[in-house]
């Protein structure tokens, strides 16, 4: 499907910038969802590409982005406080372009950086959704990523796979989970963090695509 290349101003600390962005409107649309990348991909990877496309389908309309290290060719995320102005920024675009209520999401880092900004009041999603939430470096549970979760009063919907190495030990990810005021787990048997499942290989648009239904349901919710 044809998305329509935006530029969306961001005001970072260092300064004002744009970023590239992506919007795909659905016709009769029912939501609209911000889709954020992943640390080592841009918005263009298959992967939410196919989200997008399926996502699109079900009547959402997505807004992809980059944050802005990618914009500058950079491989390595900058710092977080980049990542929550790129998101007000997104915020502001689609409350002129399409006026109404959002659902942050974002694969890994990218969901994570929407946690971050909603936990600030930086942002103010109607609900968030994490792909794959990176709870802590993998072999590092010592280094949770999840104080800020709590204090989150929107519904959060974690997509996780049953294998993920971000959120292992299990009880660990548990704890955090009863530790929000409204989250939930949509869990992709035998899933790693791309939630592709071992000797049942599919390409990564797909195994978007495949995410779409669950994403749209929730994102629609009251």
């Amino acid at each position: 499907m044809s998305a329509e290349a935006v530029r969306i101003a961001v005001a970072l600390p260092t300064g004002g910038t744009e970023i590239s962005g992506l919007w795909s409107a659905a016709l009769d649309s029912s939501a609209t969802v911000a889709l954020a990348h992943g640390a080592g991909a841009g918005m263009e990877h298959p992967f939410l590409a196919g989200l997008t496309d399926a996502l699109v389908a079900e009547g959402i309309s997505v807004l992809r982005f980059v944050f802005p290290y990618v914009e500058a060719g950079r491989r390595m995320p900058g710092p977080a406080t980049h990542a929550v102005a790129t998101w007000a920024g997104v915020q502001a675009w689609l409350a002129s372009a399409a006026p109404g209520r959002y659902v942050a999401a974002g694969k890994s880092y990218g969901g994570r950086m929407a946690s971050v900004a909603t936990s600030e009041g930086v942002i103010a999603p109607a609900r968030l959704v994490y792909l794959g939430y990176p709870l802590h470096p993998p072999g590092r549970p010592d280094k949770p990523r999840r104080e800020h979760l709590s204090a989150i009063s929107v519904p959060q919907l974690f997509v996780e796979g049953e294998n993920d190495p971000f959120i292992d030990p299990r009880d660990q990810f548990d704890e955090v989970i009863a530790s929000c005021r409204n989250a939930q787990v949509h869990w992709i048997a035998g899933g790693n963090h791309s939630f592709e499942v071992k000797g049942a290989r599919r390409p990564a648009d797909e195994i978007g695509a495949g995410l779409a239904l669950v994403v749209a349901d929730f994102a629609r919710g009251a």
